[in-house]
């Protein structure tokens, strides 16, 4: 073990912050936490952003450790990942602009987002020009170039490289650069969607992957080198990343000096943590919702109930021989008590789901049919679709027993209870669902990515950052198992949603592209890929002495400004 992480064994007691070890003088843990009490009270009424004002400190100073139960497991920020990965990428890397919290569009990389208005895209929306800043480099301190951009580009349409989304950049007919800070590009078509996604791209730098002829080589997700606020330091299997301040950031410098991600499988232990102080952030999944109630009332915590862009679901496998069977899917999702999960698992705290879009999404459709449940109608349709029940009261048609597994990552006790619930409610309309979970790492490589389950209970975003169009998740060219890229693990075909997929992607007009995604929303949820859940609410907490946390939807992980956090108690 390297001495970052006999440094981690020890980290409550040695973290410093912004006020420093010898202000803190003698005082013990216990009195430590109590000191920050009247911080606290001040920020329960809304207060303590002004009563912590604190001037940035001369440089970054102190550490704070993020628990997330999920592993970071991939450094390459244009690779297929999941949320916790992107909330590491945040501030490892840096895209040509990104969306903040209030859904504007904020340059990074580029010295402005490009329009028609200023110029920035032809009025036909084919040609893109983008002006990058001159002052930034690479954690190694090589400087960041139109080159690197048009490499990153290339990678993304490499189709034998692991892309994360490929659909938008199979748009870019050609790249060119104009010197070393100028970009340019051609569409074949228009692409509506490229603004956001590009949000969400990560530059890359070619000067180190260009060497290499494997554009999937490990060995840059091992030590990746960025442009971000942060430089990575370590990372430790099943443990921790480690990142630390990059003093040479083109942007404001962080408050912090170090950020450490430290992998918590158990949301039980993960939430013990947090209240012991061991970890000063509580991420994504966060706090179980039947601790919410306490945590609130923990003395020098900041507790958020955030809405987010995602949908808890069960994600289906559409080659399942059972799962192939649209009436099958249309009676396992009206057997569902969905009210009863929220109430009973999830204390109230989400709304039940009848969409792939949250309902305050622009796109949303208001007129899609409400969750329903209704256990002897489900019954009644797979009677009438030549389901039987048998002898142990599973059906099965053709040979074809009507039993398929769920999967999640395990150390989720508030997802297993729902599995056993759906699972109940399932085995009362002759189905079985047997209950198969394994760790993230597992669960999240091969198993997803090969749609090798046969359900899966996840809370994806669907979007890109904030575009509607869902080609990546619902496109039959966005099929992983067979075109390496996209995140369509349902193997969900429907020649309908390909065509107003497309049409939605060369609209401009926001008015028609409601339109056009309205419908989309109505043949998805018609066909029913996946079986919604609820909205997910997402209770996360800091310290009360660690500023700076701000929800953003339009972000995976809420650690995506972690750069502007500070210990001001």
């Amino acid at each position: 073990m390297n001495d970052h992480s006999s440094e981690l064994k020890g980290i409550n007691m040695k973290r410093t912050n912004n006020i420093g070890d010898a202000a803190m003088g003698n005082l013990t843990r216990r009195n430590a936490i109590f000191a920050g009490a009247a911080s606290f009270a001040l920020d329960s009424l809304g207060l303590g952003e002004n009563a912590h004002a604190a001037a940035p400190p001369t440089k970054p100073t102190g550490q704070a450790i993020l628990g997330f139960s999920q592993e970071v497991t991939v450094l390459h920020p244009l690779m297929t990942a999941n949320e916790v990965d992107q909330g590491v990428w945040w501030n490892l890397f840096s895209p040509l602009w990104m969306i903040d919290a209030d859904g504007k569009f904020v340059p990074q990389l580029a010295k402005a987002v490009p329009t028609v208005e200023n110029g920035g895209i032809s009025p036909d929306g084919l040609t893109w020009r983008v002006e990058l800043r001159h002052d930034v480099k690479w954690h190694d301190g090589k400087p960041m170039t139109a080159e690197d951009v048009k490499f990153s580009i290339g990678l993304m349409k490499n189709p034998a490289f692991r892309a994360r989304n490929r659909t938008a950049f199979e748009y870019i007919a050609s790249v060119g650069v104009e010197g070393d800070n100028v970009i340019t590009w051609k569409l074949k078509e228009p692409y509506a969607p490229l603004a956001s996604v590009l949000s969400w791209t990560f530059i890359v730098p070619a000067h180190i992957l260009s060497q290499n002829s494997d554009p999937n080589s490990p060995q840059f997700a091992a030590a990746p080198v960025g442009t971000g606020p942060f430089r990575f330091v370590s990372r430790e299997t099943g443990n921790y990343v480690i990142l630390e301040a990059n003093t040479n950031y083109f942007g404001k410098p962080p408050f912090l000096n170090r950020l450490i991600f430290k992998y918590v499988p158990d949301l039980n232990a993960m939430y013990t943590q947090f209240k012991t102080g061991e970890i000063d952030f509580i991420g994504l999944q966060g706090i179980p919702a039947n601790f919410y109630k306490e945590a609130k009332a923990l003395r020098n915590r900041r507790v958020y109930a955030s809405t987010r862009g995602a949908v808890e679901n069960l994600t289906l496998n559409l080659a399942h021989p059972a799962l192939a069977d649209k009436a099958v899917r249309k009676a396992l999702n009206i057997a569902i008590d969905r009210q009863s999960i929220c109430d009973l698992v999830y204390y109230g705290v989400p709304k039940p789901a009848n969409n792939y879009l949250v309902p305050t999404h622009w796109a949303a459709n208001p007129n899609l049919p409400k969750p329903e449940y209704d256990p002897k109608k489900a019954a009644a349709m797979l009677d009438q679709a030549g389901w039987v029940r048998g002898a142990d009261g599973i059906r099965a048609k053709n040979g074809v027993r009507l039993s398929f597994t769920s999967s999640t990552v395990t150390g989720n006790q508030l997802r297993a209870q729902t599995q056993q619930l759906i699972a109940d409610d399932f085995k009362k309309i002759g189905v079985e669902m047997p209950i198969k979970n394994m760790v993230a790492a597992v669960l999240w490589a091969d198993f997803w990515r090969n749609s090798e389950f046969d359900s899966l209970m996840t809370a994806p975003t669907y979007t890109i950052a904030s575009d509607p169009d869902v080609t990546h998740r619902f496109g039959s060219g966005a099929i992983p198992k067979l075109t390496g890229s996209g995140s369509n693990v349902s193997q969900y075909k429907n020649v309908a949603v390909d065509a107003l997929l497309a049409r939605g992607r060369q609209e401009y007009n926001h008015a028609k592209r409601k339109e056009i995604y309205a419908k989309v929303q109505e043949l998805i949820m018609d066909d029913l890929p996946f079986l919604p859940l609820f909205y997910e609410v997402q209770i996360e907490g800091t310290k009360g002495g660690l500023d700076g946390y701000v929800n953003n939807v339009n972000a995976l992980a809420n650690s995506w400004n972690a750069a502007s956090w500070r210990w001001t108690a």
